[in-house]
């Protein structure tokens, strides 16, 4: 979760959001997503992206690991991998896996730039991450994980949603406004459209916080 801007922490040339807005924040973040329902959200989209035991899996923008490790924890034979440019969540992520007794490779980087070679996956997975990026970001990234998509594989992507009134309001508490407000159904689907997916659709909609904050399921198909 994003709060504000001023929180943007650069590495080398390029900049990111930590997972809880601040790096004093972020042993707080996992039991906030709790609190919220990203636990429940998490396995939805799970669900959703009906892995396989023997997938190649990536978990984009993984923050602290809870999606990597439920991913190991559910599919014991499949390869998951995790990335998140934040050094600091990715040593709470390994630390995760750890107590957890699952083997998952933990890598720094940058969701537009994915270090890692054409048709890697069957299956890339992000959670809460997607509004995160910069707008000039968000098409690389969808292009960026496309070309490490095998044939036949997909993307299923979980985030709040931009197009609902009444969310702006509580976003304040944590994230920046302007970072949802191209977080609209529409806009995802056109930009997964044009980075190079076949096929983009939204799922289903989801609820957290007493239903006050809203999200959204996608899934965009490689061809």
């Amino acid at each position: 979760m994003a709060r504000t801007d001023s929180t943007a922490i650069k590495d080398a040339q390029k900049t990111y959001l930590p997972a809880a807005g601040w790096h004093w924040a972020l042993p707080l973040y996992d039991p906030i997503v709790k609190l919220l329902g990203g636990e429940k959200a998490r396995k939805a989209l799970l669900d959703q992206a009906a892995v396989q035991p023997t997938h190649r899996v990536l978990d984009i923008g993984c923050g602290t690991g809870t999606l990597a490790t439920l991913i190991k924890r559910r599919y014991p034979g499949v390869t998951v991998v995790g990335l998140d440019p934040d050094p600091k969540a990715l040593a709470r992520a390994r630390r995760k896996a750890e107590r957890a007794a699952v083997s998952i490779q933990f890598d720094q980087g940058f969701s537009d730039e994915l270090p890692y070679p054409d048709a890697s996956f069957d299956r890339v997975l992000s959670s809460f991450m997607f509004h995160h990026l910069e707008p000039e970001q968000r098409e690389k990234t969808l292009r960026e994980i496309r070309r490490v998509l095998a044939p036949g594989g997909s993307l299923h992507l979980l985030d709040f949603s931009g197009d609902e009134p009444h969310s702006h309001g509580l976003a304040r508490l944590f994230h920046s406004r302007h970072r949802l407000k191209d977080n609209s159904e529409g806009r995802i689907l056109t930009l997964m459209l044009e980075g190079g997916f076949a096929s983009a659709k939204k799922v289903m909609e989801g609820a957290q916080l007493f239903g006050i904050m809203r999200t959204g399921y996608y899934q965009a198909v490689v061809s």
